[in-house]
């Protein structure tokens, strides 16, 4: 009998092994979680009962005044993070010892700094962290934290080639965001320039071995293709943006790739981009190995407001008049829950076109309709008014914003850029953002992270001299901040949103975090203040969130009690990753963004990887 035994334990570690590739949701090999961007884990370890015990369990200090958002990912017992000086890091998994680090060159400005991709050939003979610095895509070995020279050209690929335009022109297209991995692809977006004559937002794939262009969906597209006619005629040679500039999602069953895109540019004056201009604004369907459209849905005709929707798609199963369905959830900045059939695109709840005010800027031409999903209803406060104005204003603050508002053009989601100002509630950065949604694929749960942040929109000519009468323009853009920091409108500030999509209801809500200051005089549940965060959600019915006043929480996804917090030394944006290593379920955060009220807060930064785990048997 004992000379089998060697035989069954290796069986049984093999069956073990494939079980837990098989589901996806039980690793973070993936920006986000996977390939589905769920932010959801299926580790059962941590629950209800036991995460109130929930004690630090290794760190990875990253120096002072490093603001990183970056979104581990970890591969055989190994966590790659961004370091000090944006190097790339392997550490332990079990205790945050460092295993290798890969330093970019000192003149590198821009790089991937909200996560990473992992990729391996099947063999596992090639595996590559792919990541994007200085608009060129490069492969590093992640065994050893070495460049791979066989990669692209020399080690790297030129990002501002093959745009139809001329590269030298091209000040910006290399996005801060990892894209997705599908098989030996790696599918990319890009960070055009907000202004006029950006680079066009074309998704790309390129061979995650080779760094070789496999092929490209134009989101502006060239004449006579596709879409072409809701666009000037040269449209393709002088407008930008359509672009994916934040998260992909992966359908891998039905090799599906889900592409939400942004405004075209310039971002809120059009009269260059007459047209409805597809596929800006778009949740977009693409098969993941062409590149060939699927389906497509306009969520915004012919923008001029920066409504695209940057959260990642979240695939569900839902439960809807009786029939299973496979669906597609898009949050957006407006507040809105777009949810879509996977195959088809077919909306699962009416969505009307509702007539929305007209413009009155010269040489503009606003669409005379815009979308509405009449379910679910909305996360977020779509309207603002003097009513609205916070109690914790001071008297010269109030007047100037109630001055400020009763001047302006104030008719809704939709009201048009004005050179007397516009009223944008819940504002071109509120809403929900990158990384702030979650979905528990199995129950047709959808956890939402959103700010109330209202902007005041005010359109200023430009020189004649400087440009066309077409692209005359800019926008005096600002969001309606107090002398003391704080947002212009009553709190909540930010706020946590559950849903039950199989319903199409909202579960509960309640305000996220708080403002410290506040805080201390009592002032509590006001959401903290301009946040970019993301949950994770567990298979134990736990949603896991960091936020801005340094604290990392955790909440019951029935009914949003707190079941547990824990404050660290720096403020926290981005998501946390939820892995198992040596027996033991890890939750890590990165800890090194700025708690201040507004991004212009100067403070020190003492950054920090926190890994959490419970007590060790």
């Amino acid at each position: 009998m004992h000379r089998f035994t060697p035989f069954v334990c290796s069986a049984l570690l093999a069956a073990a092994l494939s079980a837990s590739a098989a589901d996806s949701h039980a690793t973070w090999r993936d920006y986000g979680g996977g390939p589905d961007s769920s932010q959801f884990s299926s580790l059962t370890q941590i629950t209800r009962a036991n995460v109130a015990q929930l004690q630090v369990a290794w760190t990875y200090p990253i120096g002072e005044n490093k603001k990183y958002f970056f979104n581990p990912v970890v591969v055989d017992d190994q966590v790659f993070v961004m370091g000090q000086g944006s190097s790339i890091v392997a550490l332990s998994a079990t205790t945050g010892r460092v295993n290798w680090t890969y330093q970019p060159p000192a003149d590198t400005t821009l790089i991937t700094n909200r996560g990473i991709n992992y990729w391996e050939s099947k063999d596992r003979a090639h595996r590559h962290l792919l990541f994007a610095s200085n608009h060129a895509l490069r492969a590093l070995d992640a065994r050893t934290g070495k460049l791979v020279p066989s990669f692209g050209d020399g080690g790297s690929v030129d990002l501002k080639q093959g745009l139809d335009r001329d590269p030298k022109t091209i000040a910006l297209v290399q996005s801060t965001m990892p894209g997705r991995v599908f098989e030996d692809l790696l599918i990319l977006g890009s960070a055009t320039n907000q202004g006029y004559g950006s680079a066009p937002g074309d998704i790309r794939a390129f061979h995650a071995r080779t760094g070789k262009l496999v092929w490209t969906f134009r989101t502006i597209p060239r004449p006579g293709e596709p879409g072409a006619e809701t666009w000037p005629k040269d449209a393709r040679a002088n407008v930008g943006g359509a672009n994916v500039w934040s998260e992909f999602t992966i359908d891998e069953k039905r090799g599906l790739v889900f592409a939400p895109t942004a405004s075209a540019k310039y971002n809120f004056y059009g009269a260059d981009r007459v047209g409805s201009n597809l596929y800006s604004d778009c949740l977009l369907a693409l098969d993941a190995r062409t590149g060939r459209r699927v389906w497509h849905f306009q969520m915004v005709h012919h923008d001029i407001w920066d409504y695209d929707a940057p959260t990642a798609p979240k695939l569900l199963t839902i439960r809807h008049e009786g029939k299973t369905i496979d669906v597609v959830a898009q949050v957006s900045k407006q507040g809105y829950v777009w949810v879509f059939e996977r195959d088809t695109g077919r909306p699962i709840w009416p969505i009307e076109e509702r007539p929305v005010p007209a413009t009155d800027m010269p040489h503009e031409r606003t669409s005379p309709t815009q979308p509405f999903p009449t379910n679910p209803p909305p996360f977020a406060r779509t309207s603002f008014t003097v009513d609205d104005l916070s109690p914790h204003l001071s008297e010269a603050d109030r007047a100037r914003f109630q001055a400020a508002m009763l001047g302006a053009r104030n008719e809704g989601l939709f009201t048009p850029p004005a050179r007397g100002g516009t009223i944008q509630m819940p504002g071109n950065n509120g809403g929900a953002n990158w990384g702030g949604a979650a979905a528990d694929p199995r129950n047709g749960t959808l956890v939402v992270v959103s700010k109330d942040l209202p902007s005041l929109l005010k359109l200023e000519e430009k020189l004649p001299a400087e440009t066309s009468a077409a692209a005359r323009y800019e926008s005096g853009f600002g969001f309606m901040i107090a002398s003391d920091g704080l947002s212009a409108i009553k709190p909540p500030w930010t706020s946590l949103t559950v849903y039950d999509l199989n319903a199409g209801t909202i579960k509960w809500t309640i305000p996220l975090g708080d403002v410290p200051f506040l805080a201390a005089k009592g002032i509590r549940n006001t959401g903290t203040h301009y946040p970019k965060v993301g949950p994770v959600l567990t298979a134990t019915g736990l949603i896991f969130t960091g936020t801005r006043d340094k604290k990392v929480r955790a909440f019951d996804v029935e009914n949003g009690k707190l079941l547990w917090e824990h404050e660290l030394e720096a403020a926290l944006e981005g998501m946390p990753a939820m892995y198992e290593a040596g027996g033991r379920q890890y939750l890590v955060f990165c800890a090194a963004a700025q708690a201040g009220l507004t991004p212009a807060t100067q403070e020190v930064i003492r950054g920090a990887y926190v890994a959490f785990a419970l007590p060790a048997k």
